[in-house]
């Protein structure tokens, strides 16, 4: 039962310079990871802005003279 819990398989023959291999690799795809996170976020920042100046715009044409 405790093996099943912590994952233990017994194939698993991996050398700590496998584990540190992946340890590199995971770190790297989580940094990729966050830099997107990072321009999703100015694009969205950037479409609502955009959405934002457009509204008002239509809001403004709308209104009598």
């Amino acid at each position: 039962m405790a093996k099943a819990l912590l994952g233990y398989m017994q194939s698993d023959l991996r050398t700590p310079h496998h584990l540190l291999a992946e340890n590199a690799r995971l770190r790297a795809r989580v940094q990729e990871l966050e830099q997107l996170v990072l321009t999703l976020k100015n694009e969205n920042d950037s479409l609502v802005s955009a959405h934002a100046d457009l509204l008002e715009s239509s809001i403004q044409e709308m209104q009598p003279a």
